[in-house]
């Protein structure tokens, strides 16, 4: 983009140049002319601290740290650079060590600037519209603001992709232009997020949150499913014993030979308990033979299990499966789970007792 000024009713272009260029440098000039102005990046923000690097064991500084009016934290990170270099991962650093800071601890931080403890204190009360400190509202959260002249691809994928986690993390375009009688204009552009799309962006990161909450609470109650299952099945089939509950929807066990294996599975509305016929994809023949074999038996099996069974053979895949289906699965309310949970570990028993010894005789 290119900036203009109006010079007697016409537009003359700025030439772009560079910090270094200008004699321009992060610490000595960039850092300390956003510690006495700040709101260039944003008009709630306070500058509480400046190379802050109250953490034990670590020599590394925060350019600028600040808070914002919902008392959360904001570590600032500033380049010079064209493309902002690894600045995200060293901010995300910072960002980590600097969470757990108090309100106190931001007060002693702020003295350095203010001067005095109780300037530092007054200060901040008055900039969080607090009557008291508050140590459970401060910093609960820690945000990012990277400021660059500009960003790599790289940098801005990463920063997107953090950002769809739900980190507060900016970037933030300082690009200085220079006009004909040697002064220097700063370009000063949020790009990422940009405005216009930040309640789009939002809603679409509020979405994925959702998202991955269903995903944790689904994997947390398949895990107790298993859990619950397991402790009524042990007392009635073998077949598991000694395996640990998963977040998969599906429970794997042996039956004594390789190739073959007896496992439970569950959905939403159904669950079974399953013969696994698999010898990888380059043996789909000795699969299919398996198969056969025990199809030939399959009136003698049901009879023996006591119910029709689903037999999947999938002639040109490497699996087969010969599967006992229950009514009901994970989504029941746990208080169904017990008899959902005992139809399935009879089941698999009887799989068990119509199979093994028919897997051992198998000619393959």
């Amino acid at each position: 983009m290119t900036i203009y000024q109006i010079v007697e009713k016409s537009l003359k272009a700025l030439a772009e140049t560079r910090f270094e260029d200008e004699g321009l440098y992060e610490r000595g000039d960039i850092q300390r002319l956003l510690r006495q102005d700040i709101t260039a990046l944003g008009d709630d923000l306070l500058i509480i601290a400046e190379e802050f690097g109250g953490w034990v064991d670590s020599s590394r500084r925060i350019d600028l740290l600040a808070i914002d009016r919902n008392a959360n934290l904001v570590v600032i990170e500033l380049k010079r650079t064209e493309d902002g270099g690894h600045m995200e991962l060293q901010a995300i650093r910072y960002a980590a060590m600097v969470s757990g800071m108090t309100f106190v601890q931001a007060v002693e931080a702020y003295a350095k600037i203010t001067g005095s403890a109780d300037a530092a204190r007054d200060s901040l009360l008055t900039f969080l519209e607090w009557e008291q400190p508050n140590e459970e509202d401060f910093a609960l959260e820690t945000r990012i603001v990277l400021v660059a002249s500009d960003f790599s691809k790289e940098l801005t994928t990463a920063v997107t992709w953090l950002r769809d986690f739900q980190l507060d993390i900016q970037c933030i375009r300082m690009k200085p232009y220079k006009s004909g009688d040697g002064s220097i204009f700063l370009d000063v552009q949020k790009i990422i997020p940009l405005p216009e799309l930040k309640e789009f962006q939002t809603q679409i990161g509020l979405k994925k949150q959702a998202e991955r909450q269903n995903i944790s609470e689904r994997a947390g109650r398949m895990r107790q499913f298993w859990a619950e299952l397991l402790k009524i099945a042990n007392g009635i089939c073998t077949v598991h014993e000694g395996r640990a509950p998963t977040t998969d929807n599906w429970l794997s066990g042996g039956i004594g030979r390789a190739g073959f294996s007896l496992s439970y599975s569950t959905k939403r509305g159904q669950s079974k308990a399953s013969l696994f016929i698999n010898f990888g994809q380059q043996n789909i023949d000795k699969k299919n033979k398996a198969f056969d074999y025990l199809f030939q038996q399959r009136e003698y099996i049901e009879r023996e299990v006591g119910k029709e069974l689903l037999w999947n053979a999938r002639p040109n895949g490497a699996i087969g499966t010969i599967n006992y289906v229950i009514e009901g699965g994970y989504d029941l309310p746990e208080e169904e789970w017990p008899k959902l949970h005992e139809q399935m570990a009879k089941a698999m028993l009887s799989l068990q007792k119509a199979f093994t010894d028919r897997v051992k005789q198998i000619i393959i």
